[in-house]
């Protein structure tokens, strides 16, 4: 089967870790008989430079003419980097947010997975680590306080800044149908979390969501506030399953999950719109102290393209592939800088891209 992707390999650490990404995706088309076009574009940074805009509109054009996007990174360093002198809707994370919106990606999946081979690696204490926990946040992503009008103005002498936050009904239940979807397929629980006894954003999310949960009478699900939500993440991570939350939130929650796991680099994310189509990245950010040194872990990128393979291209068998041949060089003890301890093999990004690769 031919497959039409759309890279953006982006800033700092991205284009070493897609480059590892492709490695192994063509791996799997050796091996399966698939080919799959690439055609890269400039987003972020990278844009800024060349376009003097985050993201093109033949950018996004060629984006909605593929299968899927496989991203590495958007950013820089917002202390010393030209970018952030811009003004905001010029920076690299506003090209983030425009793909987000013309793709119509409203529903991000950001799993956190701890592999036994990483428990030592783990922040948790061990009777908790031990346990392990397999888990996966369901984050709203085109709606809330990110989208919502703001303004900054200054009145009698004050600055004055505003940011709204709203959600309509549609816009919750169709990222809660999502959520109930997945949690189908894996444990049927779904945690969702709000801040409801505060905001009238969040009672209408509780009231949308438990509309939506009277169609999977099969799942359970539970409502959590956000603060508890955080402290039970760190407490007691394997009660959860599928984790629905909006927009600040889950960018907040998923980092917070992404760092049990024992390091941000270990993890993927997908953002799917209301077909199949979808863009795929790893949660970590473009790490601009390591650019270029070729110390990155590219096995967030690498389970990102499995992530792929498994929701916009119908490839499970060759998903699993990946995600064993990920395990297996777990399990044989290489370790990229961010996830060594003593006695494993400490290996580079190219290094880890290769031993993946070929165990496939």
């Amino acid at each position: 089967m031919v497959f039409n992707i759309t890279c953006i390999p982006g800033d700092g650490i991205g284009p070493e870790i897609v480059k590892q990404a492709k490695l192994v995706l063509d791996r799997v088309a050796e091996k399966y008989g698939h080919t799959f076009n690439y055609k890269d574009i400039l987003m972020g940074g990278a844009s800024i430079d060349v376009h003097g805009i985050p993201l093109t509109d033949e950018a996004i054009a060629d984006a909605k003419a593929a299968d899927a996007v496989l991203m590495g990174s958007i950013g820089g360093d917002t202390n010393t980097s030209p970018w952030y002198k811009l003004e905001p809707s010029k920076r690299p994370e506003a090209g983030l947010l425009k793909i987000r919106k013309e793709l119509g990606l409203f529903a991000n999946l950001r799993p956190a997975l701890l592999y036994k081979e990483l428990a030592d690696a783990c922040v948790l204490k061990k009777e908790t680590s031990d346990q392990g926990f397999d888990l996966i946040i369901v984050r709203e992503l085109t709606g809330g306080l990110y989208f919502g009008k703001r303004e900054t103005v200054t009145e009698n002498g004050i600055r004055k800044a505003t940011d709204t936050l709203t959600y309509d009904e549609n816009e919750i239940r169709r990222v809660a149908i999502k959520a109930f979807d997945i949690a189908s397929k894996r444990r049927k629980k779904v945690t969702s979390v709000d801040k409801a006894n505060v905001l009238d954003s969040s009672r209408l999310w509780r009231q949308v969501v438990n509309e939506v949960s009277k169609d999977y009478p099969d799942i359970t699900l539970e409502h959590m506030l956000v603060d508890n939500c955080a402290m039970q993440l760190v407490k007691d991570p394997a009660q959860f399953d599928v984790v629905l939350t909006e927009n600040m939130f889950g960018d907040i929650l998923s980092d917070e999950a992404s760092m049990i796991t024992g390091s941000i680099g270990m993890l993927a994310s997908a953002s799917l719109n209301e077909t199949k189509f979808g863009l795929y990245e790893p949660s970590h950010g473009s790490a601009p102290d390591i650019a270029g040194k070729d110390i990155a872990n590219p096995i967030a990128t690498i389970l990102s393209a499995a992530m792929m393979l498994r929701f916009s291209l119908d490839l499970s068998k060759e998903a699993d592939d990946i995600e064993a041949a990920v395990k297996k060089a777990l399990a044989d003890g290489y370790r990229t800088g961010d996830i060594y301890t003593e006695g494993m093999k400490k290996c580079s990004c190219s290094e880890m891209g290769r031993i993946i690769t070929e165990n496939i």
